[in-house]
């Protein structure tokens, strides 16, 4: 009643080669396999990269920010 036969994937599929056409999808796949081989070859050589050691800290800028905000609040406080 509600499931789709093997006649509707058969529609749905002569519907799909209509609208894109057999060149389309053929380019469509490759560029998608393209796309995996790359993402395998990313991921590999991430893997293989040396890491880096890590970096010292760096006082964040906000701290600057904080201490002008700081002097300004004790200066206004002085004119009260």
């Amino acid at each position: 009643m509600g499931g789709a036969s093997i006649w509707h994937w058969v529609v749905v599929g002569v519907i799909v080669l209509l609208l894109f056409g057999r060149g389309k999808i053929s380019d469509l796949m490759g560029d998608v396999a393209k796309g995996i081989k790359s993402f395998k070859k990313g991921m590999q050589d991430d893997e293989d990269a040396p890491r880096a050691p890590a970096e010292q800290p760096r006082p964040l800028e906000n701290q600057k920010a904080t201490d002008a905000q700081a002097s300004v609040r004790s200066e206004a406080g002085q004119k009260l």
